[in-house]
């Protein structure tokens, strides 16, 4: 697109907004709030690098397709990560899981392993003054096949487990310390049982002593945040998950930790952009999983809908950005992996400033007068406002692509590279 066809369009675009109180380049300034971890995992179909062609297996988590230009070692995933970079606006960090250290061609378990697993991630990072987030492992691994980590019953497997994510904490500590950016480390298990259980209490109670044990060590919060991680149900988990939502926010309201809230993660009908105020009565910050769950928890990437918008428009309307860490979650292996990237993430942006270009204050005072044809009527205009064009005014003064210019690019960059892997 020409600089000067989005220069004009964003002047009009200014002025529509104007007639509604709405500053659109303060808008856009106030966009450098939004940081979007980008999840690792998209690059390679959640491998990893433990040992050679690693592939998804149990746990409940499955990634379909076999699109062509998976990355296949660390240099390429960083490779197709710079790619995404440069094609999306705003600010960005990386979500890393601990399967992706390197660790020179050694099996190393994951009881095993330290900083110097991850130093090289760390030194990326610190290249392009990005922060990093951390995740414990606890799938695709022997010691899950039975489908419990750190409820399991099987005493020197739990021990396992807690080992793992202790030495994950420490490392994410060490991330947040080097790089000066607190590292946000959640903790997600696969554990549960595909049909009725018996003892539901006996696997929380384990649960609940496993965290307590690998929650003991303390590192500053200006290092590394705890995030705790529910889910409704998974593949051979269908009658109960130990780690439920209930579960999940008691501790983290007892023990001060981060509630991650992941929109695929609970019934198809419930709103997680609903959940946000409430949780945030009780706890200090949160960690969002942001998805697209056709079907329940089907990890497609992210679109621009109404789910994604609920989420923004609630951190948007009450300034949450300080107690709120937005992060991907989504591996879609059927589409190019690198355009799945940039689609998911610009939904999420975009989202974000269809938000911030909202009358908040006219549309409250709609709403607390009792003028609810007003306030619906206002929200219906604003739809068919030019938010398209403060976007594309965004992404120039950005200097990435505008509109669907970033399309051509992933081609060029599917045949230049991907289809050489």
């Amino acid at each position: 697109m020409k600089k000067e066809f989005i220069e004009k369009a964003y002047q009009i675009a200014k002025e529509q907004y104007a007639e509604y109180g709405i500053d659109t380049d303060t808008v856009i300034q106030k966009m450098n709030e939004v940081v979007i971890s980008l999840h690792c995992w998209q690059t390679d179909d959640v491998g990893g690098f433990e040992k050679p062609e690693a592939t998804l297996s149990g746990g409940g988590i499955q990634a379909t397709g076999n699109y062509p230009g998976k990355a296949k070692t660390i240099a390429q995933m960083r490779q197709d990560l710079d790619k995404v970079m440069s094609l999306l606006p705003g600010k960005q960090r990386l979500n890393l899981h601990a399967i992706y250290g390197e660790f020179g061609g050694k099996l190393v378990d994951r009881n095993q392993i330290d900083v110097e697993h991850f130093q090289g991630w760390i030194d990326w990072a610190k290249e392009r003054g990005m922060g990093l987030d951390f995740n414990a492992t606890c799938f695709s691994h022997p010691r899950a096949e039975d489908g419990f980590t750190l409820s399991s019953k099987n005493e020197e497997n739990r021990k396992f487990w807690v080992e793992h994510v202790k030495r994950c904490r420490k490392i994410a500590a060490e991330m947040g310390k080097q790089l000066g950016k607190p590292c946000v480390h959640n903790t997600w298990i696969p554990d549960g049982s595909k049909d009725v259980p018996i003892d539901r209490n006996g696997y929380r109670t384990l649960l609940k002593k496993s965290l307590d044990e690998a929650f003991s060590a303390e590192y500053p919060k200006e290092f590394m945040k705890d995030a705790i991680e529910s889910k409704l149900f998974g593949i051979g988990a269908e009658s109960m998950t130990v780690g439920s939502h209930d579960f999940y926010l008691g501790y983290a309201v007892k023990n001060n930790k981060l509630i991650c809230l992941d929109n695929g993660h609970f019934h198809p009908t419930e709103q997680v952009g609903d959940k946000i105020s409430a949780c945030l009565q009780f706890v200090d910050e949160i960690l969002l999983h942001v998805t697209r769950p056709i079907r329940w928890d089907s990890d497609h990437a992210v679109t621009l809908n109404d789910e994604i918008q609920l989420i923004a428009s609630e951190i948007v309307r009450n300034n949450f950005f300080k107690r709120v860490n937005i992060g991907l979650d989504f591996f879609d292996a059927s589409i190019n992996r690198i355009g799945a990237y940039v689609i998911g993430t610009r939904a999420a942006q975009q989202a974000f400033l269809i938000a911030m270009l909202e009358p908040t204050e006219t549309l409250k005072a709609y709403e607390e007068k009792g003028k609810n044809f007003e306030r619906l009527a206002l929200l219906e205009v604003l739809k068919t406002r030019s938010f398209g064009a403060v976007w594309d005014y965004y992404c120039m003064v950005n200097n990435v692509p505008a509109g669907g210019e970033y399309i051509s690019e992933i081609q060029k960059y599917e045949t230049e590279v991907l289809l050489k892997r």
